[in-house]
């Protein structure tokens, strides 16, 4: 298969979610065969301009990456490797650590089980660091990934609680560092992506939050990645195809469709609660409940249904299922 795009970041691509069973003993362990399958079955998914997902990003904060151990990791990522080469697209994760030491080895790791793009998160430190620390932070990221062979995109996430927001100075430093991809823009302040591309109309951006995928391409992000897209991918590929063509009325249909869904995306249980709007589209909503994160309550259960049924009663309507 091809690539929908010679240059992938000018795409959607899905956050996949990591599958869960229980073992023998009653414990849980990762689905390897579920996961691969789920992750095969959104890249198969086109849109109705013909395009599809342009790569897969795997292990991340929908992948349960903050519960699982380096070796589970790992495994994980070299599973989502081999789906990644069946389907010709590039495999994204994510890294981040206490010191740039840490880090550096953190990417050494990834690359040595398939992942082409790291996402580097900033420093998982109590004390905010300075512009100057955190820039040396991903200077030796970007020089130990290009040593290795694979790329970085930086990640600014500063509307999640625990990630140091990296300034819109410092976001302009590290996007010419020479191998860095894009910046990945993980906000509802979308005003950050329009004042990075009014200065460099050659930065490459992607958006992170489903809420906003429309109106990050206004301000000039050229693809994102999605959590919802797993759960619904022809409506979130189809959107990105409107967004590239600068068709936003169009856009904007299916982003209002998604809308009930989409802001599960931007809250702090984004993972519990788009893990089960997952589970009860392939009617496995206690597979979709199967989570190393904190138990939903039946209020909070019945919350996702009803936002999942809306959005796919929407998008039903706009023959996008």
């Amino acid at each position: 298969m091809e690539t929908n795009n010679p240059d992938w970041r000018h795409s959607v691509m899905p956050a996949v979610f990591t599958w869960l069973k229980e073992s023998k003993s009653g414990t849980l362990e990762i689905d390897l065969d579920a996961t691969q399958k789920y992750a095969a079955d959104i890249l198969k998914v086109q849109g109705k301009g013909g395009s599809r997902m342009g790569g897969l990003v795997g292990s991340g904060t929908l992948g349960e990456n903050s519960y699982i151990s380096v070796e589970q990791r790992l495994s994980l990522l070299k599973a989502f490797s081999e789906v990644a080469k069946e389907y010709n697209v590039p495999l994204i994760s994510g890294a981040a650590a206490e010191t740039k030491e840490e880090l550096a080895k953190i990417i050494e790791g990834l690359a040595t089980v398939g992942v082409d793009t790291v996402m580097i998160m900033p420093p998982k430190t109590k004390v905010i660091p300075s512009d100057d620390e955190m820039y040396d932070y991903f200077e030796l990221a970007e020089a130990t990934a290009r040593n290795i062979g694979v790329t970085i995109m930086p990640y600014n996430n500063p509307d999640a609680a625990g990630y140091h927001a990296i300034s819109t100075d410092l976001l302009r430093r590290i996007s010419t560092l020479p191998n860095v991809t894009a910046l990945k823009i993980s906000t509802i302040d979308v005003s950050i992506i329009e004042t990075l591309i009014l200065e460099n109309r050659d930065l490459k951006v992607l958006a992170g939050v489903d809420s906003v995928t429309v109106f990050a391409g206004l301000a000039g992000a050229c693809g994102g990645i999605t959590g919802v897209g797993a759960i619904f991918p022809k409506a979130s590929v189809t959107m990105q195809e409107h967004v590239l063509n600068g068709e936003w009325a169009e856009a904007n249909k299916i982003s209002q469709a998604l809308n009930s869904l989409s802001y599960l995306d931007a809250q702090p249980l984004l993972m519990e609660y788009l893990k089960l709007a997952m589970g009860i589209h392939h009617n496995d909503i206690a597979g979709g409940l199967r989570t190393y994160g904190i138990e939903l309550t039946q209020q909070q259960i019945d919350d996702v249904q009803a936002r999942y049924n809306l959005a796919k009663e929407r998008l039903g309507a706009l023959d996008l299922l």
